[in-house]
C-alpha cells in the first residue's frame, strides 16, 4: 500500500501555460520533498497540461482535466478530494515558491500548534521590491484586503503573527479542517472564497498564522486581470455573501448599517466616477440570491464554537482604514 505524502499541493490552472512550468520548476526545487502535486485544469484551451507528466516525472503530478471552467472554488474542492496528504498547500499557477517554502510552512505548523492554517509572504513577481501580501485583513464593514500590499519588501511583513485570513494563492490548511467546513463555497466561483473559508474555519476555532519565511513570488490575477470586470464582479458580489453568511449575530446587527453604506458608496463611486456599472450588477445579484445565502448562514452559525468577541478581536475596526488600504493598492495598478 503506497505511503501517503505529508502535503498535497493543489494547483488550479486556467490558460496558465505561460506560468505553469515556472511554478512546477519551483516545486521541483523544494527542500521538503514529502509532497504530491494535484493539478486541476479548469477547461484550458492552451493545452497547458500536455507533456507535464513526462517533463516532471520526478514530481509525478496527478492531472485532472475538466471539460469547462468550473471556477477556482469547485476545482480546489475536487483537488482536495483527490488529495492524500495530511495538509493541503494551495498554490496558484502564477505563484513561484522559494525552495524552502513548504519546509517553512510545515515548521511553522509544528512550532505553533495553536494555529491551524498558514499564510505565506507574497512578493510581486514583476516588482520584487514590493509585497503582494502578508495574509488578509477583514474589516467590520465586510471589506477585506491583502495586508501590506504594495509596501516595500525591505521594510514590511518581516514579523510572524496571527492574521485573519490566508490568501489561497499560497496557503497551507489541515485537510481534515478544510473538508469539515465544506471547503470553498462553490457558489462563489472565484474571488473572496479564501476569506469566506478562513472566516468559517475561525468560527469552528481555527486560527491563521502568517509565516514570513515562507516566500512566494506572485504575478497575481494572471488569468483574469486585476482590474477586469470579472474580478470586480465576483469580488464585490462575494463580499456581500460573506458578511451575511459568516458574521456572528451580535456583530452582524451592529455593523449591518456600515456594510450597507459601504456597498452604496461603491455603487455610486463606480457609476459616477469610473463610469462602470459592473459593481451595481454585482450588488443586485448578491442581494437577489440572499435568501439562499441566509439558509447557508443558519448552518454556518450552528457550527460556531467561538465567541463573537474572539472573531471581533481579529477584525480591523478603523473607520477609514479600508480607504487608506485602497489608496495604497491603487498606487501602481
Amino acid at each position: 500500500m503506497p505511503i501517503s505524502p505529508l502535503v498535497s499541493v493543489i494547483i488550479v490552472t486556467w490558460n496558465s501555460k505561460r506560468y505553469l512550468s515556472t511554478c512546477l520548476d519551483a516545486l521541483l526545487a523544494q527542500t521538503n520533498k514529502d509532497f504530491e502535486i494535484v493539478i486541476m485544469d479548469n477547461g484550458s484551451t492552451d493545452e497547458e497540461y500536455l507533456n507535464l507528466e513526462g517533463k516532471y516525472s520526478d514530481l509525478k503530478p496527478v492531472i485532472k482535466k475538466l471539460n469547462e471552467n468550473l471556477g477556482f472554488a469547485v476545482a480546489n474542492n475536487m483537488g482536495a478530494r483527490l488529495a492524500r496528504g495530511k495538509y493541503l498547500a494551495l498554490l496558484n499557477a502564477d505563484a513561484f515558491p522559494e525552495p524552502d517554502w513548504l519546509e517553512q510552512l510545515i515548521r511553522a505548523e509544528h512550532d505553533n500548534p495553536e494555529f491551524t492554517f498558514f499564510a505565506s509572504r507574497q512578493i510581486q513577481a514583476n516588482a520584487p521590491e514590493l509585497l503582494d501580501g502578508t495574509g488578509d485583513a477583514y474589516h467590520v464593514s465586510g471589506l477585506a484586503w491583502r495586508q501590506n500590499y504594495n509596501h516595500l519588501t525591505s521594510k514590511y511583513g518581516m514579523q510572524s503573527g496571527e492574521v485573519f485570513s490566508a490568501c489561497a494563492a499560497a496557503a497551507l490548511y489541515v485537510r481534515d479542517d478544510f473538508i469539515k467546513v465544506g471547503g470553498f463555497d462553490e457558489d462563489y466561483f472565484s474571488y473572496f472564497e479564501d476569506v469566506d473559508l478562513s472566516f468559517r474555519l475561525r468560527l469552528i476555532g481555527g486560527r491563521c498564522f502568517y509565516v514570513p519565511q515562507a516566500v512566494v513570488h506572485h504575478v497575481g490575477s494572471a488569468s483574469t486581470g486585476k482590474t477586469s470586470d470579472f474580478s470586480f464582479y465576483y469580488g464585490h458580489r462575494n463580499l456581500v455573501w460573506t458578511f451575511f453568511k459568516d458574521m456572528p449575530a451580535a456583530l452582524f446587527w451592529i455593523y449591518l448599517p456600515f456594510h450597507l453604506l459601504m456597498n452604496v458608496y461603491f455603487i455610486v463611486s463606480f457609476l459616477l466616477i469610473k463610469k462602470r456599472s459592473i459593481v451595481l450588477k454585482s450588488k443586485i445579484d448578491a442581494f437577489r440570491i440572499l435568501p439562499a445565502i441566509l439558509r447557508k448562514r443558519k448552518q454556518v452559525q450552528q457550527s460556531r464554537i467561538v465567541s463573537s468577541g474572539e472573531i471581533y478581536r481579529m477584525m480591523v475596526k478603523g473607520l477609514f482604514t479600508p480607504y487608506w488600504a485602497s489608496r495604497e493598492r491603487s498606487k501602481r495598478n
